[in-house]
């Protein structure tokens, strides 16, 4: 049975990025940031530029992929195609950056730029690291050793 939320409570669900190539994005995460798959949807015309606030038609199509219970919604349009990318930093306001840790930050990134992604390489703190993935979206990687230091979670 599914998990139920009531009244006031509040359940996380997904973050969702927009990219320009489906099967280039999803092989990215999948092979580069071990995500699995999940599940893919095509959304409905009806309801979905209304909720998304785009014109029709918008032609979505997404995959859920999930890693350590993150659920990242890849959003594709056919129709109403991706805006051109544009660099993002992180002091714009808004959702800056994904960021996980990884046993082996060297490993993971001999596959960034074969997968069309990009490593900063001005900011290898070598435990810790920016890179971008296809279409640009900031990810830091940052080395296990990273989780061993976190205060314990709340309760």
């Amino acid at each position: 049975m599914a998990n139920r939320i009531q009244g006031e409570q509040t359940a996380f669900n997904h973050v969702g990025i927009c990219v320009t190539d489906l099967e280039r994005s999803r092989k990215f995460y999948e092979e580069v940031l071990q995500f699995r798959f999940w599940w893919e949807l095509e959304a409905p015309e009806e309801g979905t530029s209304q909720l998304l606030q785009i014109p029709s038609p918008v032609g979505l199509k997404a995959v859920y992929l999930l890693r350590d219970g993150l659920v990242l919604e890849l959003l594709y349009y056919s129709e109403a195609k991706a805006k051109p990318f544009r660099k993002r930093v992180m002091n714009e306001p808004g959702l800056t950056h994904l960021s996980l840790s990884v046993g082996d930050i060297p490993t993971v990134l001999e596959k960034v730029v074969p997968h069309g992604g990009q490593i900063i390489e001005e900011s290898d703190l070598k435990m810790a690291i920016i890179i971008r993935d296809p279409d640009g979206q900031l990810i830091e990687l940052t080395s296990a050793d990273w989780l061993d230091a976190l205060p314990p979670l709340p309760a």
